[in-house]
């Protein structure tokens, strides 16, 4: 059998917490940042951990070794 390869997208997006989460960068913090409320930019700001069905996707098939 093949190893199976982590994606090099994955690698540059996502990263694992010591627990097994995946923690990953906000969106719409990107551009129009004029238009959006102020406490969306708060919120946005910094990393977040993915939801349970969104990081079980990210681990199986992208992060594999991770």
């Amino acid at each position: 059998m093949p190893k199976m390869k982590t994606k090099s997208g994955a690698k540059k997006r996502f990263r694992l917490t010591a627990k097994g989460k995946v923690r990953a960068n906000s969106a719409y913090m990107r551009h129009m940042m004029r238009r959006k409320p102020q406490q969306m930019k708060r919120q946005a700001r910094g990393t977040m951990i993915l939801s349970e069905c969104d990081a079980q996707v990210v681990r199986k098939h992208f992060l594999p070794n991770g």
